[in-house]
């Protein structure tokens, strides 16, 4: 067994090795730009990237022409957001969106803010779900976007989805869902959840980093954005620039293995996830944090008491790789604002870590985690209980 074992599979997902194989002549004898309209290289080029599109838009269930390319999803999400700011023309403009969004979305409503505009940010409970009365309590006549993620990113906590967008379409407000996490993990179907906008990233589902998509809903109602960068047309419009065609063919395989494989994948890692938290759950003084119903069957998020959270992650780093909290925020000690808005106490924060479990997982993968982390946790408590001082 190759160590460290890899836990953190909502950080980043190793690319399938299908996809990679898909990818491969695209760098090399099918070089072309899709853009190109006279010579077969960029015809090649161009029939690869509507092919990628068709299997993207069949993952989610919508039109391949309601896709557009993006670097990312965080590039996804700033196009969706500044892109339906701008395209109303009222002059103080107000959205939604909830406290435990990702970066992404948090940031960007912040730069709105600047810009003059008002933002109301929804609470979550205990459970890291969301008040649907405070949602609709919170739309006025200026409101011209809902944004709520699909899947929470630390917690994988999954959103009332359904009824989030029937409060929106009852007011005629467009909805946008980040769901980078949910997106080839779970089924997600923008008509049956009535979603408008949606964003997510080929890396979070076992294809290549650097390219991401952005769902823009047709008719029905039909969605509007203005464009965020400029120069050619490319995506009707919508995203200019040369298009990352081996990245783009590898998203287009990585979404047709997901929908082929999805209902087995989600089914096994499922299993192993709840094998896992019930052999920990013999530490006892533990919790797992978020509603345990609904949540992506993949992760968990569990906060330890009696330990040193930061020795907990350098003691285990040679043999684990797991996370404290998003990989977008894991770079500072402040403590998680995810786990903050659900209510927990720092010191909790600081003890609580995300496992997230992935294609290539096994139970000989589980098994290893829970004997390195008990040993660290039975440790961490004697030490706390007794001190350092040898018995004489």
């Amino acid at each position: 067994m190759k160590l460290p074992v890899y836990l953190d599979y909502n950080a980043t997902t190793p690319m399938d090795p299908r996809v990679l194989e898909e990818m491969l002549p695209y760098y090399t004898e099918k070089f072309g730009n899709a853009a190109s309209k006279t010579h077969a290289f960029g015809w090649e080029a161009e029939e690869a990237v509507d092919i990628a599109r068709e299997q993207i838009a069949s993952l989610i269930g919508a039109h391949p022409q309601e896709i557009v390319f993006t670097s990312g999803a965080t590039e996804a999400v700033n196009l969706a957001i500044k892109g339906v700011f701008e395209n109303y023309p009222v002059e103080k403009k107000h959205m939604i969106t909830v406290s435990t969004e990702h970066k992404a979305v948090l940031d960007t409503c912040r730069k709105m803010e600047r810009n003059g505009h008002e933002v109301s940010y929804l609470h979550v409970n205990a459970d890291g779900l969301i008040d649907l009365e405070e949602l609709e309590n919170a739309i006025n006549q200026n409101t011209i976007l809902i944004a709520v993620m699909y899947a929470n990113n630390e917690t994988g906590v999954v959103m009332p989805v359904k009824e989030i967008s029937a409060i929106a379409r009852k007011h005629g407000i467009p909805f946008l869902s980040d769901a980078t996490q949910a997106v080839g993990k779970i089924p997600v179907n923008v008509d049956r959840d009535g979603i408008d906008l949606m964003t997510f990233s080929a890396h979070k589902l076992y294809g290549p980093k650097g390219v991401g998509a952005l769902y823009v809903r047709k008719k029905n109602p039909t969605v509007t954005l203005t464009a965020q960068i400029d120069g050619g047309g490319h995506e009707r419009n919508m995203r200019s620039g040369t298009l990352n065609v081996p990245g783009i063919v590898g998203f287009g395989k990585a979404c047709e293995i997901c929908e082929n494989e999805m209902h087995t994948e989600s089914t096994r890692l499922g299993a192993l996830r709840d094998y896992f938290e019930k052999q920990l759950m013999d530490l006892e003084d533990l919790e797992v944090n978020g509603d345990q119903k609904s949540r992506l069957p993949h992760a968990t998020n569990i906060s330890f008491h009696g330990i040193d959270g930061e020795k907990m992650i350098f003691e285990s780093s040679s043999d684990l790789a797991f996370s404290r909290s998003s990989a977008c925020t894991s770079a500072t000690l402040e403590p998680s604002y995810v786990l903050k808005a659900m209510g927990l106490t720092d010191e909790t924060i600081h003890n609580s870590f995300r496992f997230s479990f992935g294609r290539f997982s096994t139970e000989e993968h589980a098994d290893h985690a829970i004997g390195i982390i008990s040993r660290i946790i039975k440790e961490h408590r004697h030490e706390r209980n007794f001190g350092h001082h040898k018995v004489l």
